[in-house]
């Protein structure tokens, strides 16, 4: 009848290498990261000794930031931090500022933390005035004091949308522009025309709406401004109508 030596049907995990501790067979143990079974009993012989144990697996490479990859637990050090792979290796993004978004730079480009404003409303200013208005003048005079807003952009590189509308009246034809002051330079004339933006007659509800680029960071004003054609008194805000003036910042 064949003996079986039920204390050598399984393995028997003896935790770290001890070189006082009799191994005997099938005894596993830990030694330097890697685990070895005991495949002739002794004591005092390392597991390295092929006499004795022969190994079960072995430890992976240490994590460096050499050719053997990168210590996370040392590399990332502050909340928030990523990591990422450069042309070398494995590296640390530290964390970005509020707001802020990750952005690619593409394929063979590292990662970057930025601001991303792009279509983003920054800020809106408004006025309006229900004054019924006149001039003469054939040449462009401010309708009204209220219809004119001030704005200092955030970026050079967003652009500004100015939206106004108004009701007005004349007998004869009269224009409508818009005109843009940054502080420091001339008045602009942005409907770029002799009539501005809009050559109106008789009884008229009136609306402009320009996209303007800026590309300072200096406080705007736009104000809307009217003048007769043929001298004919010509009338904004026409029976006290509300009319206003709304400059609003997109983000590049």
């Amino acid at each position: 009848m064949a003996t079986v030596n039920l204390g050598s049907i399984k393995f028997k995990w003896k935790g770290t290498y001890s070189g006082a501790t009799a191994y005997t067979v099938d005894d596993v143990v830990s030694y330097n990261g890697s685990s070895y079974i005991c495949i002739l009993a002794s004591t005092g012989n390392l597991p390295t000794n092929a006499t004795y144990f022969e190994q079960m697996s072995q430890k992976g490479a240490d994590g460096t930031n050499g050719t053997n990859g990168t210590d996370l637990t040392s590399t990332l050090t502050t909340q928030g931090d990523l990591v990422y792979r450069d042309g070398s290796g494995l590296q640390r993004l530290g964390a970005g500022t509020a707001g802020q978004a990750l952005i690619t730079g593409g394929a063979s480009a590292n990662p970057s933390w930025g601001s991303v404003a792009g279509g983003k409303v920054l800020q809106v200013v408004t006025a309006t005035d229900s004054t019924q208005r006149s001039t003469t003048s054939t040449s462009f005079t401010t309708a009204s004091s209220t219809l004119d807003v001030a704005i200092t952009p955030s970026s050079t590189s967003s652009k500004i949308l100015v939206l106004c509308g108004f009701g007005c009246y004349s007998s004869q034809d009269f224009g409508v522009s818009i005109f843009q002051q940054i502080s420091g330079s001339a008045e602009v004339d942005l409907g770029n025309g002799t009539s501005g933006f809009l050559r109106l007659a008789n009884k008229s509800t009136a609306s402009i709406i320009y996209l303007d680029s800026p590309s300072t960071t200096n406080q705007i004003n736009y104000r809307v401004k009217i003048k007769a054609i043929d001298s004919q008194s010509s009338l904004i805000n026409y029976d006290s109508t509300l009319g206003s003036i709304t400059a609003i910042e997109i983000g590049a």
